[in-house]
């Protein structure tokens, strides 16, 4: 049985309570209402209001009362550690003054819609609805005090541990500052505060460990001073409450050393004052800091403070949480205890003889006094004593051993291959012979002969002319280049000129400079490396001079032409509306483009993108007129 507080629903002040309530209100109802409509329906109008308004208290109260845990119906361990925070008699108040507060608004509406079938206008319902929202708001602001209480203890709920208190539990407890939490940080994945001072743990805390593939709970109790229980505080109370309703293994932590700033009687004497929690549970008293001082060492005062625990049998053992020394033997102890208690426990009651009755032990019975010894087949026994006698297999780390300096290790001893092949440079079988045996054994002499045939060749001057191919091969490829970069230039040089922005000047004056001459294009070839010394300048002008008469000879044609309504178009090309179209399916669209232009002058458009955008704004609380008057809308 465990319990989820950090499902409780959030309770908000009584302020945001109203707000969240009325404007529900106003956003889950009608909001258009005029004096020009049958009564009946003003009167159904505001009664829906008033219902709504009420039904939302009602909800939002029920759902807190619900969560909130009821201290009869939880296990006791966690009815009085809530009566030990939270004040039992304050915490049922609050949840009463709630409960009667949802049962007030209640009432409020049924009589506020009683009211309202005798209203005769619509501004009589609207007072008695504004009279009835402020009476159900009236009724939560005095509940203010309630929720606020409620909230904060809320919010310390879903802060306590999770703690089931019917499963396997260790329980932790001492004086403060003996290694309790110490003791719970190493046999569990807890990570519980510790300093050197007198109660750092101020709560309970709980960490999970596992024993014997089960889930078991560890609990960490704040610190127990010796004193009546009346005078202890809260902090002491959380851990008096633990010991009195968790069926748990219990272990009482002390110090020797007396480190703690309690003397070990001090320390025997609350053991004895809280004994009454301890019945039947099983119990184990710990004697940590063994690293400073062990139980031998102790004064014989001392070990006589101990002895009223021997008398009682109580199990004593010591631990240290600092070197861990004996910290795993206290859990294996106090969980074997736990184990053996639970069974006990179960056996006293009436489930173990239901449980009896239905099993059934078998027990065989002799069918006669012949002795019968086992039997071992023959064969398994050779095979027995062939294993004892098999020696044991060498491995490659028991050569090392023995070799020592000498061992080198030798990868290729395992191969599956014959011992002959085994070790050749290529390994590699094909078709049932070593690859290496395909290698030529006259390959050498013969390799031999090629580059003495190569150095004949070269000194009869056979690559000669392959070089002055090469020298011929790096000119044109130069040249090449050269005619790339040129041919790039004058690409760029071509896109700066159709992108400049600035006015053009005149082709007038001396500060002109022809782009294009025959005495340019005679420089151009020449760093290009094009011989143009049998070329004839005259050559130049007059294919010029016959190209511009051939462009004056040619007549001039029209560039444009205007349609038939009017508009230019260009002679080479015909109208969009008129390619692949008929005549009538033409005059029928420019009928609807001359309608299409009608609609948007009279709706005053400029064009088609010309729209208008309305106000889009929210419904609920724009929709109706108000008048002059208040600006309130509820």
């Amino acid at each position: 049985m465990s319990y989820n507080f950090k499902k409780i629903v959030v309770v908000p002040s009584s302020k945001d309570f109203i707000n969240i309530i009325l404007s529900k209100t106003q956003r889950k109802t009608p909001t258009v209402i005029h004096k020009g409509y049958k009564i009946s329906r003003i009167r159904q109008f505001y009664m829906r209001k008033i219902r709504f308004t009420q039904q939302s208290f009602h909800d939002k109260l029920q759902q807190i009362l619900t969560d909130f845990p009821k201290l009869e119906d939880i296990h006791p361990f966690y009815a009085d550690l809530m009566n030990v925070l939270y004040d039992k008699d304050h915490y049922k108040l609050a949840l009463g003054q709630i409960n009667m507060a949802m049962h007030m608004i209640g009432n409020v509406s049924r009589d506020y819609v009683r009211l309202m079938k005798y209203g005769d206008s619509l501004y009589r319902c609207k007072q008695l609805k504004k009279a009835a929202l402020g009476r159900m708001a009236t009724i939560m602001k005095r509940q203010n005090q309630s929720l606020q209480y409620l909230e904060q203890v809320r919010q310390h709920l879903s802060r306590l541990p999770s703690i089931d208190p019917n499963t396997r539990t260790i329980l932790i407890c001492g004086f403060p500052n003996v290694g309790k939490s110490s003791f719970i940080n190493k046999i569990t994945r807890a990570d519980v505060e510790v300093q050197p001072y007198a109660f750092t743990t101020k709560s309970l805390f709980v960490g999970h460990t596992d024993y014997k593939y089960l889930r078991w709970q560890v609990v960490d109790t704040p610190g127990i001073l010796d004193h009546p229980l009346e005078d202890r505080n809260t902090i002491e109370m959380q851990a008096i409450t633990a010991l009195a309703h968790l069926r748990a293994a219990v272990l009482y932590v002390m110090d020797p050393s007396e480190q703690c700033g309690h003397t070990l009687d001090q320390q025997v004497q609350l053991f004895e004052n809280i004994c009454p929690l301890f019945a039947n549970k099983p119990l184990m008293v710990v004697c940590n800091k063994s690293d400073v001082i062990t139980i031998d060492e102790l004064s014989d005062e001392k070990k006589a403070a101990l002895e009223p625990l021997k008398k009682e049998g109580v199990p004593i053992m010591t631990m240290s949480t600092v070197t861990e020394e004996g910290v795993m033997d206290v859990k294996k102890e106090a969980c074997e205890r736990l184990l053996a208690h639970r069974v006990e426990v179960k056996i006293k009651t009436r489930k173990v003889n239901d449980i009896l009755n239905r099993l059934h032990l078998a027990e065989p019975v002799k069918r006669d006094d012949k002795e019968r010894p086992p039997c071992i087949p023959e064969a398994a026994r050779k095979k027995r004593q062939g294993l004892a006698s098999k020696e044991k297999r060498k491995l490659e780390r028991d050569i090392e051993l023995e070799m020592d300096e000498e061992y080198t290790l030798d990868l290729k001893k395992h191969y599956d291959l014959p011992d002959d092949i085994k070790y050749d440079k290529i390994p590699e079988v094909w078709q049932g012979h070593n690859i290496a045996d395909f290698v030529d054994p006259d390959i050498l002499s013969r390799l031999e002969e090629l580059e003495k045939e190569e150095e004949m060749r070269e000194k009869a001057g056979v690559y000669d002319s392959d070089e002055e191919t090469d020298s011929d091969y790096e000119e044109v490829h130069e040249l090449a280049t050269k005619i790339r970069n040129k041919k790039k230039i004058m690409k760029i040089d071509s896109k700066l000129r159709k992108n400049k922005t600035t006015a053009t000047m005149p082709r007038t004056g001396r500060a002109f400079k022809r782009e294009r001459s025959v005495s340019r294009l005679r420089d151009d070839m020449e760093q290009l490396g094009v011989d143009m010394s049998d070329v004839d300048g005259t050559h130049f002008v007059a294919t010029a001079e016959a190209d511009r008469s051939r462009s004056l000879s040619r007549p001039r044609v029209k560039k444009a032409r205007a349609d038939s309504e009017g508009r230019v178009r260009s002679s080479s090309k015909t109208p969009r509306d008129e390619v692949g179209v008929t005549e009538e399916t033409r005059l029928k669209m420019r009928k609807i483009g001359r309608n299409a232009q009608k609609k948007l002058a009279r709706e005053a458009k400029k064009g088609e993108a010309d729209r208008v955008i309305l106000d889009m704004k929210p419904k609920h609380l724009f929709v109706g007129k108000r008048g002059v008057g208040k600006t309130t809308r509820r």
